[in-house]
């Protein structure tokens, strides 16, 4: 018997005994950091891709990444298959404002995950009761790329807040955030993200911190202007020690492609998911309350890939 491989950019496809099986494609999935849910969100996904891969030929991979903007980029630039990433950062890189320079007319949604209330922690000593005490802390805003520095920009511009306003600014990314807090290095973070979430349980596990009501005219106003923010609220319930609900706003967490990305590929990652959607939802806590033609629609802002819409279609979610 003999076993011969040709490798071409999509994938390899091997050959036994002189009958070719399917084609090995491999496809890269953008994510967070490896604490936030992100990255959990990405492996939820390849795990149920791979599971099936000797019929559908797809490899999945999630690799850990600067988030949101950087995944829309990545996607872009053909270097990522797929991606993650905040609702209003879709809606951002379809229509070319804030991050992105131009608009990138070949972007398209799959489906939406999760939601993300804009998250402000604090050490418990540092004097933050609002977002407006953070003037004159040490805080940090997240790295540049991360879609928790684009909402942050986002809403210091609404509050009209600069940089200049901080006592210190840094730009950690989100896994290391907690244990700076913790160190006394910085008296704050902020963090877009799903919860409950790691990152933010070893910031309450590790030292005395509490969370940050993010509300206000000017928030209300941002609401208001903004069709893919809404107001949140991060349950007590969630973290040990914490008594009472959190008042903010957010967003959704988003799965994004290209419009160059084939469509028997997106519609065979979407089946993988809803298929087997239980399964999904058993993956992380923040999927719970997911919803499935919910997904289909909230948050998505860029038109739908032609491979989701097939699928959503087949199973009458969409006309």
């Amino acid at each position: 018997m003999t076993l011969l491989k040709t490798t071409a950019l999509a994938g390899l496809i091997a050959v036994t005994g002189g009958v070719a099986s399917a084609q090995e494609e491999f496809i890269t999935i953008g994510t967070g950091g490896q604490t936030g849910v992100y990255y959990v969100v990405g492996q939820s996904i390849c795990r149920l891709v791979n599971r099936n891969q000797e019929e559908h030929g797809l490899r999945c991979t999630a690799p850990s990444t600067g988030g949101s903007v950087a995944n829309i980029n990545a996607i872009k630039a053909g270097d990522q298959t797929m991606g993650v990433a905040q609702s209003d950062q879709q809606y951002y890189a379809y229509n070319g404002q804030q991050a992105f320079d131009e608009p990138f007319e070949d972007l398209r949604a799959v489906f939406s995950v999760h939601p993300e209330p804009f998250t402000v922690v604090a050490r418990a000593d540092s004097g933050i009761e609002t977002f407006a005490d953070l003037e004159g802390k040490r805080v940090n805003i997240g790295n540049p790329g991360s879609g928790q520095r684009a909402t942050m920009d986002v809403v210091m511009e609404a509050t009209g807040m600069t940089t200049d306003d901080f006592s210190l600014v840094s730009e950690l990314q989100a896994t290391e955030q907690a244990q700076a807090m913790c160190d006394n290095k910085i008296d704050a973070f902020v963090y877009q993200v799903g919860h409950p979430n790691g990152s933010i349980q070893e910031a309450f596990s590790s030292c005395d911190a509490q969370f940050v009501d993010v509300e206000g005219d000017a928030i209300s106003q941002l609401i208001s202007d903004n069709p893919f923010y809404a107001e949140a609220t991060i349950p007590a319930s969630l973290y040990e020690g914490v008594e009472e609900d959190t008042t903010t706003f957010g967003v959704r967490a988003t799965f994004v492609s290209s419009a160059e990305v084939p469509e028997d590929t997106v519609y065979t990652v979407v089946s993988a998911v809803f298929d087997n959607f239980d399964r999904f939802k058993g993956l992380h806590p923040a999927f719970g309350n997911l919803d499935q033609e919910e997904m289909t629609q909230s948050g998505l802002s860029a038109p739908l890939h032609a491979g989701a819409e097939k699928y959503y279609k087949e199973q009458g979610w969409m006309e």
